[in-house]
C-alpha cells in the first residue's frame, strides 16, 4: 500500500501545528498550568511552615474550667500540655488519657485547641454519692460504684455505705455470688433511687447481702429497702407511707406492693 503523498503529509503537519493563534494559546495553557503548580508547592510548603515552623501558632497558654474539688493547677500540671509546641502537633486524645489516668476525680475531660495559641481543658468530676470508712479516712463513691478518692474529711449530706456482710449463712452465699463490688454497686442504685426528701436525711446504707438493703435516717428512723429491684415503686411506696404514718420510726417497702411502718 503506497504511503501518503507529499501534499498529504504536508496538510497534516499544518493541521497539528495549527495557526500561530492557536500555538500561541496552547503555550499560555503550558504556562498557565506551570504557574499553578508551582503556586500549590509554595503554598503547600508555606502552609506547612505557618503550621509547624512559624511561632504564630504555637501554645502559649492552658485554660481549665469545670474544676470544684480539683484545682486549675492540679488539671494543668497532670495534664502536662508542652507550651511552646506547634498547636497542630498537640495530641488531645493523649491529653485526655493523661488526665483520667492521673486524676481519677474526673469523669469527663474534653481537651479542645482553642486557636490561636491556647488549649482548654473542660473537666466533669465525680460526684460521690455514697462513702466508705477507710481507717480514719474516707473513700468516694460515685453514681456508678466507682472508688475514685480518699479524703479525711467526709463531704456533707453524703452518706456512709456500712458494709455488714456476714460470712456465714445465706449472707454468706450472697457474697460468694455477687461479690463485693456488685454489692456497692447495689447500694448506688439504691441511694440514687431516694426520694429527695429522704436522701437529704440520709446517714448510711447498710448493705447485709444482695436483698438485705437498709437505710439509716439521721432522726433515727430506718428503712428496710431489700434489694436494688424496683426502686421507683419502692420510693414511691416510702413517700406516701411516711405522709400516712409520720410517728412512725420504722418502714419496710421491701415489698412495695405490701409495705408496712411500725414504732411510734
Amino acid at each position: 500500500m503506497a504511503g501518503p503523498t507529499t501534499a498529504e503529509r504536508g496538510k497534516r503537519q499544518q493541521e497539528s501545528s495549527g495557526p500561530p493563534s492557536a500555538r500561541r494559546l496552547r503555550r499560555r495553557r503550558l504556562r498557565t498550568i506551570v504557574i499553578l503548580a508551582v503556586a500549590a508547592l509554595l503554598l503547600g510548603g508555606g502552609g506547612t511552615w505557618v503550621l509547624y515552623g512559624s511561632a504564630w501558632l504555637r501554645v502559649t497558654h492552658v485554660s481549665v474550667s469545670g474544676t470544684r474539688v480539683l484545682t486549675p493547677a492540679e488539671v494543668r500540671d497532670a495534664a502536662a500540655v508542652p507550651v511552646g509546641a506547634p498547636m497542630i502537633s498537640i495530641d488531645t486524645n493523649g491529653i485526655e488519657a493523661r488526665l483520667r489516668r492521673k486524676l481519677p476525680r474526673i469523669d469527663t475531660i474534653d481537651a479542645v485547641r482553642a486557636w490561636p495559641h491556647g488549649i482548654g481543658l473542660k473537666v466533669t468530676e465525680r460526684a460521690p454519692v455514697l462513702l466508705l470508712r477507710d481507717g480514719k479516712n474516707f473513700v468516694e463513691v460515685d453514681g456508678k460504684g466507682v472508688r475514685f478518692a480518699t479524703v479525711s474529711q467526709a463531704p456533707r449530706n453524703v452518706p456512709a455505705l456500712e458494709l455488714n456482710v456476714s460470712r456465714t449463712g445465706s449472707a454468706a452465699a450472697s457474697l460468694r455470688r455477687f461479690g463485693i463490688d456488685r454489692l456497692v454497686r447495689e447500694a448506688v442504685r439504691v441511694a440514687g433511687d431516694l426520694p429527695p426528701s429522704v436522701a437529704k436525711g440520709a446517714r448510711a446504707l447498710q448493705v447485709r447481702s444482695y436483698d438485705d438493703i437498709s437505710l439509716a435516717l439521721g432522726d433515727g428512723r430506718t428503712v428496710a429497702w431489700g434489694s436494688s429491684e424496683n426502686g421507683s415503686a419502692k420510693a414511691r411506696t416510702l413517700t406516701a407511707l411516711m405522709k400516712a404514718a409520720p410517728r412512725a420510726r420504722h418502714f419496710d417497702v421491701s415489698v412495695p406492693t405490701a409495705p408496712a411502718s411500725s414504732g411510734s
